[in-house]
């Protein structure tokens, strides 16, 4: 069965950094190259990263089956703008293409619903052409293009897609 349990504990900030580290190699050293997952994986999904993001507002959710992780995800709502940042959602490579996913998402917009948002966003690499299905089987479409400077000469070359009315 699965669960959608809200990160609060140290003990499971943990758990969502090594799921974060095991899912980011796989997914993302094809993409990007080993050494902006290493710095991106310090730089935003370590434990203290994502304490501090938590501490920002951020929402962590673990995605638990029978007791197993198997995927993240957070989220960042701004009630001002009734816009929420998806800000990670991520499965293991074993649970990709098993209706995980859509159970995230579902979940998320009902959180989004819970909280007023009329708009659901996200950016995505614009390489990731699996993740791009993904979103935009899930309703979600390209808004604009963007390219951010992250440090050590790395940058993010994303695309920001958007849902919107989210009910």
């Amino acid at each position: 069965m699965i669960e959608m349990l809200r990160v609060t504990a140290p003990d499971q900030i943990k758990t969502t950094s090594i799921l974060a580290r095991g899912i980011w190699t796989q997914h993302y050293v094809p993409i990007i190259g080993q050494a902006q997952v290493d710095y991106m994986l310090a730089k935003l999904q370590s434990v203290r990263a994502i304490a501090q993001q938590m501490a920002d507002g951020y929402e962590y959710y673990l995605a638990s089956d029978n007791g197993t992780p198997v995927g993240y995800f957070a989220i960042v709502p701004n009630l001002a703008k009734h816009s929420t940042l998806l800000s990670k959602i991520y499965v293991t490579q074993e649970r990709r293409g098993t209706g995980l996913g859509k159970a995230m998402v579902t979940f998320i917009e009902k959180r989004c619903a819970e909280l007023g948002i009329r708009e659901l966003w996200l950016t995505v690499n614009r390489n990731n052409s699996d993740s791009i299905d993904f979103y935009q089987r899930m309703g979600f479409a390209t808004t604009e293009s963007l390219v951010q400077h992250i440090g050590n000469g790395f940058v993010m070359d994303d695309y920001r897609m958007a849902k919107q009315q989210i009910e």
